[in-house]
């Protein structure tokens, strides 16, 4: 017995049995001169593989990075110092630029498989092909990203704001099921423009995504006095998703960044949320296998050291930043009823247990649907959605 224990154990410590992980940062959310970003694809892409990134997704709006396109600079002076910063870094045998008889400089951008070999390396940078479906009804603004898409995807509209995020969504799997490659939609910003509703998103299938945390400085991501913010959504749309035994919903924190010259409360700028994905390799297939495993967590700066699922318990350890604390909540619902629209309207979230310190764990109950954990520390966020923001992150949920 005792020889087949360590067989056993060389068995999960080799990989033989159990692949070895490893957890990857990234941003599913990134906008460029390709549609209302202020800058450079490739001067973006240095920014985030130079502090610490391992993939990034560049979703521009309703356009992919793969045909011939000119960007007039403006005639700003942030804007022509980076184009000169630009030409510099790059050279002249790079960059191709035109002067018109007015001066009006105009860039021809480089495509993504053009930029691409300038930044990818092997277990170490990826770039994640993807777009920013942005739609809308009756003019408010409807945004949802495809990761890993192949193909651009036009605008679906239809005759409601839920109809219009689930042609959308359909869009995305009808892509994904016709060239078997794994991509999958995230809804973006609920409360951008207040346009999307807690009953909107519960009336759709397939959706498995949406952003918990999102950078831009006109998203509202706390609600108010009328609307949920995410945190309170994202309980609301557990209960319902679960009770109609549909798969639970995951949270993503993105920069949704735009302004890449000034930084400050008030602009859209990278580096406000991330993901970090725990993956046997960084490939867009491993990414997004685990993601739809539910085996990442979201962040605006707190990192955890581990986050572990097992017999029914969610186990979360901080990695400590010297002179911070920590408060981890779990947030849940209990099991009320059969699961009807009424049953969903009467529960509530709730706060199942709260800790403070780096490591704690709960035990789903009887009653609990599901347990996630939100973790908050004293440190303030650098460069924050809103001034007073702590750094935080948010596991995905356990379910029963």
């Amino acid at each position: 017995m005792r020889i087949l224990g360590i067989i056993l154990l060389s068995l999960l410590t080799t990989g033989t049995w159990a692949q070895k992980t490893t957890w990857y940062k990234g941003n599913t959310h990134t906008h460029s001169y390709w549609s209302d970003g202020d800058d450079f694809p490739e001067m973006i892409l240095d920014w985030y593989k130079t502090r610490g990134y391992d993939f990034i997704a560049l979703s521009d709006h309703n356009v992919l990075a793969d045909k011939e396109f000119w960007k007039p600079i403006p005639i700003h002076p942030f804007r022509q110092a980076r184009f000169r910063e630009y030409l510099r870094k790059y050279g002249e045998s790079w960059v191709t630029y035109r002067t018109d008889s007015a001066g009006q400089i105009s860039v021809k951008l480089k495509t993504l498989d053009e930029f691409r070999p300038l930044f990818e390396e092997k277990d170490k940078f990826l770039i994640i092909k993807a777009e920013e479906i942005t739609d809308s009804y009756l003019g408010q603004p409807i945004h949802m990203n495809a990761i890993n898409v192949q193909e651009l995807i036009k605008p679906r509209g239809g005759f409601s704001v839920a109809e219009v995020l689930q042609n959308n969504l359909d869009a995305v799997y009808e892509q994904r099921e016709r060239t078997g490659q794994p991509m999958f939609p995230h809804i973006n910003h609920p409360n951008f423009g207040w346009a999307i509703k807690v009953g909107d998103m519960m009336q759709l299938r397939g959706e498995r995504f949406f952003e918990v945390y999102n950078g831009h400085p006109h998203v509202h991501n706390y609600g108010d006095s009328v609307t949920l913010g995410m945190d309170e959504l994202w309980d609301q749309l557990l209960i319902r998703y679960l009770e109609d035994g549909k798969p639970p919903l995951y949270g993503l924190a993105t920069d949704d960044s735009h302004n890449y010259f000034e930084y400050k409360v008030g602009l859209s700028n990278p580096g406000r949320g991330w993901i970090m994905v725990r993956a046997t390799e960084l490939t867009p297939e491993a990414l997004i296998a685990s993601m739809e495993n539910g085996d990442f967590y979201a962040t605006t700066g707190v990192t955890l050291k581990d986050v572990r699922t097992q017999k029914g318990t969610l186990s979360v350890e901080v990695e400590p930043q010297a002179g911070i604390r920590y408060t981890i909540q779990f947030w849940g619902a209990r099991h009320l009823g059969a699961g009807t629209m009424a049953d969903a309207q009467e529960r509530d979230r709730v706060l199942l247990k709260e800790v403070k310190g780096t490591k704690a764990s709960y035990t789903l109950t009887p009653k609990d649907l599901y347990v996630r954990a939100k973790i908050i520390s004293t440190r303030p966020q650098e460069n924050p959605f809103q001034v007073g923001d702590l750094e935080t992150a948010w596991t995905q949920p356990l379910v029963k």
